[in-house]
């Protein structure tokens, strides 16, 4: 995914200004796909000379409001049905726990148990999220709602999984490490 799809999806919801899409990414996107704002001006400039987006509106100050286009909308479709054009997933994280046999024991423990408190931090943070938003019935929450959904499920399988790999080291090592 890029932010180029990230701002069209936004922008397909409702227009907005830099500003407004930059509030929607704080509090919801950056879950996802974070941005900063120098990013996210940079992408409606490129959008916008690619015809994907136009301004609609230009209010005090030459704040911009933006919308999408029919060839944005055209695109951001395209980019959702067709998931086969994904790059092969990567995980940092899980290529340090493949290459953990590199670390003593100790360590590897350490990092596993590390993980597992970060994932429930995780879980713990995006399930204040959840409750501090009213959650309407339109498309555009219903399925920001199914990607936080997401996001807590995976971080409390992420903090089960470490927590067995915890237990499997101190198996292996007889308990000592405790």
């Amino acid at each position: 995914m890029s932010l180029r799809i990230a701002a069209l999806g936004l922008l397909a919801n409702e227009p907005g200004s830099g500003y407004d899409l930059l509030r929607h990414f704080e509090k919801s996107l950056a879950n996802v796909w974070p941005a900063t704002q120098s990013q996210l001006y940079g992408e409606l400039n490129k959008l916008a000379d690619a015809g994907l987006i136009e301004v609609s509106d230009i209010g005090p100050r030459g704040r911009k409001e933006y919308r999408i286009t029919d060839a944005g909308r055209e695109e951001l479709r395209s980019w959702v049905a067709n998931p086969h054009d994904d790059p092969p997933f990567r995980s940092p994280g899980l290529l340090r726990v493949f290459l953990l046999g590199a670390l003593p024991p100790e360590q590897a423990r350490a990092h596993m148990v590390s993980m597992a408190e970060h994932a429930d931090a995780e879980v713990e943070r995006l399930g204040l999220l959840r409750d501090s938003i009213e959650w309407a019935d339109d498309d555009g929450l219903f399925y920001g709602r199914a990607a936080l959904e997401y996001g807590l499920r995976l971080g409390a399988m992420e903090a089960e999984w470490a927590r067995w790999v915890v237990d499997a080291i101190d198996r292996r090592d007889g308990g000592r490490l405790r």
